[in-house]
């Protein structure tokens, strides 16, 4: 096979490249603690609002604007906290139903954003003293208007524990972090593409059965890390559509689990002579695909309920969300197992020779 060049590095090389990644590793954990926060919020009191001023605070009616939206906000979140009267400072778990009705504003007019208009559900409340935990209203995946109107009223709340405050919070992402994400996609794409082809280039001259398998396989991750950093992000500003985020979700899912199917590859092919597709392969296919399945269905579902339903929630959806949820740990629990069984019978051989060679696949 066609011997890699990390075989025939001297210790001084070896270390200088690894002293590279970690010291390009520090510079990106850097630039993330010291750039721009992710997310940003707009805190609204609903003892504050005056159009229409709210009389009960335990019911509502709450009418929210929120503030002017772009494209570079790319999603809106809304949550809500409760502060109730509790001198005695009880532990408190009580359900209660929350009308939800979102409308995008177009100038004067008002447009419903979705066929349905009063969107009502079930939501747990859990109190400890004087504050309750937060409560995600809605979430929009991506942005059609600049500014959208959301009116809240809640039912069923007790009498015994008075409402004395809700605190309403718009969360976006921040324009200038989504500048910083755009830029280092780029960056990564096509530092991605110029290693793809560097080593395209230098595997030219021999046949693909000399190949090793690490070598076959990084044919296979560096295109999918070309899908990994999105060549098509951009379009989320430019489409007010759910589809480039459908496709970032998949392209994510399809690498990593193609990363999570080399680690297999790689630590049974030691020693291997015979790789057949039905012994070999097969078995690490369908274990690697069902997560891949899985991953992609939850994102799906989530993106198309919330398309249906701004205010759905896959932890309050937990008859179906449960089962996928177990099903994806029993199937990543099997992968662990196996690829810890791989990795010490790797081991286990590799003491048996003198050095670590790979044999061609």
């Amino acid at each position: 096979s066609v011997q890699m060049r990390l075989y025939t590095l001297s210790k001084r090389q070896f270390v200088l490249v690894f002293a590279g990644f970690f010291m390009c590793f520090a510079v990106s954990v850097f630039i993330g603690v010291a750039g721009p926060p992710i997310v940003t919020e707009h805190d609204v009191n609903a003892s504050s609002l005056q159009s229409p001023k709210v009389e009960n605070l335990a019911t509502g009616p709450f009418q929210l604007r929120t503030p002017t939206l772009s494209t570079f906000n790319q999603q809106l979140w809304l949550t809500s906290k409760l502060f109730i009267k509790n001198p005695k400072g009880d532990s408190i778990k009580t359900k209660f139903t929350m009308s939800v009705v979102v409308e995008g504003q177009v100038a004067d007019s008002t447009v419903l954003i979705t066929g349905k208009k009063t969107h009502n559900h079930t939501r747990t409340l859990h109190c400890v003293k004087n504050t309750c935990n937060d409560l995600v209203i809605l979430h929009l995946g991506y942005l059609d208007f600049t500014t959208y109107l959301v009116r809240v009223m809640f039912y069923g709340m007790s009498d015994k524990y008075p409402v004395t405050e809700v605190e309403f919070s718009f969360k976006m992402y921040n324009p200038t972090f989504t500048q910083l994400e755009i830029w280092f996609r780029f960056v990564f794409l096509v530092l991605t593409f110029m290693v793809t082809c560097v080593f395209a280039h230098s595997l030219r001259r021999f046949s693909i059965r000399d190949w090793s398998i690490e070598q076959k396989w990084m044919s296979i991750l560096l295109p999918l890390l070309l899908l990994y950093n999105d060549p098509i992000f951009p379009l989320t500003f430019l489409v007010n559509s759910w589809v480039p985020g459908m496709f970032d979700a998949v392209f994510q899912a399809s690498f990593l689990c193609a990363l999570l199917l080399f680690w297999l590859c790689a630590y049974h092919g030691i020693r291997q002579y015979e790789r057949r597709f039905l012994t070999f392969y097969l078995p690490k296919i369908l274990i690697v695909g069902l997560l891949w399945m899985s991953a992609v269905t939850l994102a799906s579902w989530q993106e198309y309920n919330e398309l249906q339903d701004p205010t759905y929630q896959y932890k309050v959806d937990t008859v179906n969300f449960t089962g996928m949820q177990i099903f994806f740990f029993v199937i990543g629990s099997v992968y662990l197992l196996y690829l810890l069984y791989l990795i010490i019978r790797a081991f286990s051989e590799l003491r048996a020779v003198p050095c670590r060679f790979f044999s061609s696949s």
